[in-house]
């Protein structure tokens, strides 16, 4: 997939246009899918969050770009379901906007509702992660960040990137997330991370990884 990892959603027009480039075409012309799961599972979870993200009265700019078109895409109703059904639903998506919250609780739903084994399958269609929704996507997501405990216990992700994500660095809401801090999980982690602010996403297209910022990051463990 191509994906666009976002701290904080489409913050800024640097963020907006690595979108748009994703995209091949004006947002105008997409139609997209968004996933509120992630917002039901975080300990402080309200369902006002959820309601937020998907009618874009969210301060994370996600839902409300200005899509053709934008149908929600609940995890734990999937496997109710018919497969072929939701499937066609996600095949036929240009853009997947997926909700933060808690990333081991939409791990766990990805994986059993059966999407996160879909998500290799659509070389085509732009994931867009907010917050945890990006953590999702990386091999783990370290314990500082385990609040919904999965059936294995561990803090193990999709692992479709070979980087973690250390979120809202600096962030007024969340003062303990200092850059002292992101290197202590980095540290723990012991692997390629990136500290991001909100006005930070990681694009990875084609297998390259480019950081678009108009704000703070930091590449933690490199590799060289």
């Amino acid at each position: 997939m191509k994906l666009l990892l976002t701290d904080s959603g489409i913050k800024n027009g640097s963020i907006q246009a690595a979108l748009v480039s994703l995209l091949g075409k004006p947002i105008a012309e997409c139609s997209a899918l968004c996933i509120p799961t992630a917002g039901y599972g975080a300990p402080d979870a309200d369902p006002g969050g959820p309601w937020r993200f998907i009618s874009g009265r969210s301060p994370h700019p996600m839902t409300d770009l200005g899509w053709k078109s934008v149908g929600v895409l609940e995890l734990t109703a999937l496997p109710s379901l018919e497969k072929e059904h939701w499937v066609s639903w996600v095949r036929e998506a240009d853009v997947l906007l997926v909700n933060g919250g808690d990333a081991l609780y939409l791990c766990h739903w990805m994986r059993e509702s059966g999407l996160a084994d879909l998500l290799p399958s659509l070389p085509d269609t732009v994931y867009v992660g907010l917050s945890a929704g990006s953590m999702v996507m990386t091999p783990r997501v370290g314990q500082d960040f385990v609040g919904w405990r999965p059936p294995t216990g561990d803090d193990s992700t999709l692992g479709l990137v070979d980087f973690s994500i250390f979120p809202h660095l600096d962030h007024p809401a969340c003062p303990e997330n200092t850059m002292a801090a992101a290197e202590r999980w980095a540290a723990q982690i012991g692997r390629p991370a990136y500290a991001i602010d909100e006005q930070t996403a990681i694009k990875v297209a084609d297998g390259a990884v480019e950081v678009v910022s108009e704000g703070h990051w930091k590449l933690l463990n490199p590799t060289s």
